[in-house]
């Protein structure tokens, strides 16, 4: 028809697939112009006949205005939105386009309906329309708006997918009407309608370009991805932040790759890191790779469907041992089960009846789990002002005569189901995973948190070899608490240093304890007398736990404490030589058996002595500064905690012992402020615990899973690459698995024998499946 062919100015990202469109148009005008025109003038002159036609062949039952319905399909739902469909996928301007004979443009267009109709159905709610700026050409005049589509979902390849089955459905309904029979040109035109689609969808799905990463950026990252690792070798965290950034500034990738620093403005002032990180996830990105999973991490961990987390808090000894492993998960279980956002369990061990006769006090035995659970409540319930809503199960476990300690037998995990395994502590993790053989606890759980209670190697230095067994014994901490937790709290600096470990108390005092301290300072304010009798010591009966320190202080300085006498309260192994060396010493000391600290008979002594530096956090001295006494201990990192409060008199050299104990059995201790008696609470002790655990952070994780991306600002930071951190615990956990396994090493590293798995006795107390039926042999 003589026209202009058009000339393209400038060329998008899809500019050729959309030129190609337009060479469609330009062919099809040619032919399909006097049809459409010849179309157009028998709508107007007949439509009254096409409507009486329409409902004579759609007979009964039909609808009359089908016919209609489709010619103002055609003219006024189509003709719209055209221009904002080319400005959408297009940003090239084409010289003398549109053309002037714009009803036949209009018609020609038409056939995009269906394709309006689909995007908006499918956007309903889910995105807006932003028109960034007018696009001017020539001499001032605007030729076409550039538009961008915000769409919240909506990718461009799925954008292309909406726009051919909308094509498809306007050519369903093109061929059912027979107002479309005299359009030679219209299958003509939709082939090469639909074929620049699948260019532009092509296009669409390739990837963007982005720098590869260069020498010093994967050096780079690898130092960043190996702290934990150089943090073992002696290289500080700060040392190696630095190699990173000296490696990193030697090929800023704010450089090579522009909208790297855009994204660094959003997010604030990020460090190098935060650069490299997001670097790293581009370069990844644009390759197609994707993982919302780490390379070791199990994909069928719990996901939270309501609003409440699941806490199992695992420890190594239970009551009526009264041992502090026993006694303070009890009461942390129970205070974080006052809270509604989680449910609780506490897993503790079941001992055979043999076992119970050699580590509960009273000769007292349980027949099952259920019996000694009622006493568990009932123990905890009279010393609590409020009703424990926990759940209380067990694991079988067998007490070692040669360690003084239960050793859990089989895979301790299993005894939390997988659809409540979400959050675990385990209260003494060195210990529950010496010889742990089962499921790796972080790949189990979402967060795993280890609370440190025993100086194990101050113990293990007084035995036989004694420097030797605390060297290995070091490592294979270390070994097994990085492998399985997250999260490592040591009570004190009397621990070693382990992997992801951090100092703080978490441990309160029973709540009686309290309340016997501010019984006493009434009575002082009203000037009755609090106490009436002297010193003493309360602790179990092994020379580990104090006892020898104790003997050679009193036998030292027995010259200087003339008219001294102390009441010791104890049970243990060591008693009969504890009592005999003190005979052969003739020291003033009264032994008794022991008694729970809270008896009433204990409330009336003043100073409470602890010479102890095996202790972590001696629970007995927090117990008896809530009760308003003195406190005459070492000056010891186990102590530390303690120092704070001025009834607690601490002695740094053998000399200076004397005198702090005189000082005490001559002065009144101070009442304690309501500041001091909440420190020493169970729920400051909690709230420390939700602090530094980061326990609060990730039970307000919805999703369940902690650690797998971190939303600052709007910008959320996916991890597409497993860290080097990672793959080494991932390993170190395997490794600790294969070992496990077998005997030979179990036996030579001191575990005791059949306790890999359980035997047939604990499979009745506790109901469970013989260890052969749940993992089958096949074939023998």
């Amino acid at each position: 028809m003589g026209t202009k062919n058009p000339q393209s100015i400038t060329r998008g990202r899809d500019g050729g697939a959309f030129a190609f469109i337009s060479k469609g148009w330009r062919e099809a005008r040619d032919s399909a112009s006097a049809d459409l025109s010849l179309m157009r003038a028998r709508a107007d002159r007949e439509l009254g006949h096409l409507i009486a036609s329409a409902s004579a062949l759609a007979g009964p039952g039909r609808a009359p205005v089908a016919p209609f319905a489709e010619l103002d399909f055609v003219r006024k739902r189509i003709q719209p939105k055209i221009t904002e469909l080319r400005k959408q996928c297009s940003s090239t301007v084409l010289e003398g386009w549109p053309p002037k004979a714009g009803a036949s443009l209009r018609v020609d267009l038409s056939g995009l309906t269906a394709i309006r109709n689909a995007i908006v159905a499918d956007g309903h709610g889910g995105g807006e329309w932003l028109r960034v700026a007018p696009w001017k050409w020539g001499k001032g005049r605007t030729e076409w708006d550039v538009v961008t589509f915000i769409r919240s979902g909506l990718k461009e390849s799925e954008l292309a997918t909406t726009i051919r089955s909308g094509l498809k459905e306007f050519e369903r309904r093109s061929l059912s009407n027979e107002m479309f029979g005299g359009f030679r040109g219209r299958s003509e035109f939709l082939e090469k309608l639909k074929l620049s689609l699948k260019l532009l969808n092509k296009d669409s799905r390739e990837p963007k370009e982005v720098p590869p990463l260069d020498l010093m950026e994967i050096l780079a990252y690898l130092v960043w991805q190996s702290g934990p690792f150089l943090d073992q070798l002696g290289v500080r965290r700060d040392q190696c932040e630095k190699l990173v950034a000296k490696l990193y500034s030697k090929q800023d990738g704010r450089l090579i790759y522009p909208s790297l620093s855009a994204d660094s403005s959003l997010t604030g002032n990020e460090n190098t890191t935060d650069d490299l990180d997001l670097r790293i996830a581009r370069v990844l990105e644009s390759t197609g790779y994707h993982t919302e999973e780490g390379f070791w991490k199990d994909p069928t961990k719990l996901r939270i469907s309501d609003n409440r987390r699941h806490v199992a808090v695992f420890t190594t000894a239970s009551l009526p041992w009264m041992t502090g492993t026993a006694i303070n998960p009890l009461f942390r279980a129970a205070y974080l089960a006052r809270s509604t956002m989680q449910k609780v369990t506490l897993v503790v061990p079941w001992l055979c009846k043999s076992d119970q006769q050699l580590v509960y006090p009273n000769n007292i035995t349980f027949s099952s789990p259920e019996e000694q659970e009622t006493y568990i409540r009932d123990w905890l319930q009279e010393r609590l002002g409020f009703e424990a809503n926990f759940k209380i199960s067990f694991y079988p476990g067998k007490f070692s005569e040669e360690r003084r300690s239960i050793i859990p037998i089989g895979d301790t995990s299993q005894f939390i189901s997988s659809k409540e395994a979400d959050i675990a502590i385990l209260e003494e993790p060195e210990h529950l995973n010496w010889y742990h053989h089962g499921k790796r606890w972080t790949d189990k759980f979402n967060h795993v948190i280890g609370v440190v209670h025993t100086n194990y190697l101050e113990y293990i230095k007084r035995e036989k070899n004694g420097a030797l067994q605390a060297f290995l014994v070091k490592h294979i901490n270390n070994w097994v608490t990085r492998a399985y937790c997250h999260k490592v709290l040591r009570l004190s600096g009397a621990t070693q240093d382990l992997p992801r470990s951090i100092i703080c108390n978490v441990h309160g005092v029973n709540p009686k304890f309290l309340n016997v301290g501010e019984k006493v300072a009434a009575d002082m304010e009203r000037g009755q007398k609090a106490f009436s009798k002297g010193a003493y010591f309360l602790g179990k009966m092994v020379w580990a736990k104090g006892y020898k320190e104790l003997i050679d202080l009193l036998s030292e300085h027995k010259n200087y404490l003339v008219g001294f006498k102390l009441d010791v309260y104890g049970n243990g192994e060591d008693s009969q030589a504890v009592q005999d060396a003190a005979r052969k010493l003739d020291l003033s000391i009264n032994f008794f058996k022991g008694k729970d600290h809270a008896h009433d008979s204990l409330h009336g002594y003043k100073v409470f002595i602890n010479p102890s530096i095996s202790d972590v956090l001696c629970t007995a001295t927090a117990e008896a500064l809530a009760m308003g006494k003195f406190v005459v201990c070492p000056d010891h990192p186990s102590n530390e905690f303690f120092k704070s409060f001025p009834n607690c008199l601490t002695y740094k050299a053998p000399e200076e012992f004397v005198a702090k104990v005189k000082e005490a059995m001559a002065s009144e201790p101070q009442p304690l402020t309501p500041e001091q008696r909440y420190s020493l609470s169970w729920e400051a002790a909690t709230k420390r615990f939700m602090e530094y655990s980061e326990l609060d952070k990730v039970l307000k994780e919805r999703n369940g899973h902690c650690g797998q991306g971190v939303k600052r600002n709007g910008v959320r930071k996916i991890p597409l690459l497993p860290k080097f951190s990672d793959i080494v615990d991932g390993g170190l956990a395997f490794a600790h698995y294969c070992l496990t396994g077998n005997e030979i090493l179990r036996l030579a590293t001191g575990a005791i024998p059949g306790t890999r798995d359980y035997d047939k006795q604990q499979c009745m107390d506790l109901n469970l499946l013989p260890p052969q039926n749940q993992h089958p042999v096949y074939g023998l």
